[in-house]
């Protein structure tokens, strides 16, 4: 599919809101856009009092099979009892469309950012990732793809390099960089060996994790993949390796209550986060020509960001060439 530049140029307030009427419900006027980049997500006010979230899809970027699989997986973790936000199904469908525009509907479900510093949060945290992958095991995805470093990878270099992002004196440092680094996240793979490869949240950080008086919900599976388990994990760990050991051995406590961990997996965390940087300045690459990206990052166009870029990628390189991180075999 052809990604457009400025894909958000014609939804307007008036759009929107004639868009959620077509499916039968009924706004009242009042419309709070919610923080989304990729998409554009809107909280609206219904007549009856209640509240929904409209999201529209950026054109171009996933397929109606692909929008489909992934509310397919979203209903099927609901049935399966694990709290996810699924869409809802509206004249007999999940997707809609209208003026070119599709757009899901879902349920308005509130929350506050996890507390990852206790222990008890992540291990709740955890056993509902192990039951997310128990379900994703079960089958695979038909149409979405693969996080791996030929989809995060090559291509995210290959852009930056090729539409000359990066500012001249520093292409250089940055290519030779980014090849090392591909090389790297290769020799993670290869030292992981054949590791399983399921259907996944994808998108697994504390952002999309909302909490409650009854524990954790999860929200927004548009990035849903297939790939290793620990893909779901390693974003709840952060700080030192002595902490990250720490949160990591109560996350996985939570985890094999419902599935099991293959500690190969470990020596993917750091190629992962690698691949997450550099899919993540290629995605604002890609993105700029749309309004909201500009408003929201000034900052990536300028050698600063490219200069702190490049520095995080070398301390990624000595990561990698670590000892992983170890599961703790007395902690569950």
């Amino acid at each position: 599919m052809t990604e457009e530049k400025t894909p958000y140029e014609h939804l307007t307030p008036d759009r929107i809101l004639r868009a959620v009427e077509s499916v039968e419900l009924v706004p009242d006027g009042r419309m709070l856009a919610l923080n989304s980049y990729e998409n554009r997500v809107y909280q609206l006010g219904m007549v009856d009092g209640s509240s929904c979230v409209a999201k529209f899809y950026r054109p171009g970027r996933w397929s109606d099979e692909q929008i489909r699989e992934e509310h397919a997986f979203t209903l099927e973790l609901v049935e399966n009892e694990i709290p996810v936000v699924p869409p809802r199904e509206l004249a007999g469908e999940t997707l809609h469309a209208y003026e070119g525009y599709r757009f899901a509907v879902f349920d308005r479900r509130g929350g506050r950012y996890p507390s990852l510093d206790q222990e008890d949060h992540l291990e709740w945290i955890g056993r509902f990732i192990g039951r997310i992958h128990r379900t994703g095991a079960s089958q695979s995805f038909q149409s979405r793809p693969r996080l791996d470093v030929h989809t995060f990878g090559y291509p995210s270099v290959a852009y930056l390099l090729e539409n000359d992002w990066l500012p001249p004196e520093l292409r250089s440092p940055y290519e030779g960089l980014a090849n090392q680094l591909l090389t790297q996240v290769e020799q993670c793979y290869q030292r992981a060996g054949r590791v399983s490869c399921i259907r996944l949240h994808g998108d697994c950080h504390p952002g999309n994790i909302l909490w409650t008086d009854d524990g954790p919900h999860f929200v927004d599976l548009d990035d849903c993949r297939s790939g290793p388990a620990i893909q779901d994990l390693w974003m709840l760990l952060s700080g030192e390796r002595e902490e990250m050991q720490r949160q990591l051995a109560a996350v996985v406590r939570g985890y094999t209550t419902f599935a099991v961990l293959d500690a190969a997996e470990l020596h993917l965390i750091e190629a992962l986060r690698t691949l997450r940087l550099m899919h993540y300045a290629a995605w604002l690459a890609r993105r700029w020509q749309d309004p909201a990206f500009p408003r929201a990052f000034p900052w990536f166009s300028g050698p600063r960001y490219w200069e702190e870029h490049i520095l995080m990628l070398r301390e990624q390189a000595a990561l990698m060439d670590e000892m992983p991180l170890q599961l703790d075999r007395d902690a569950y």
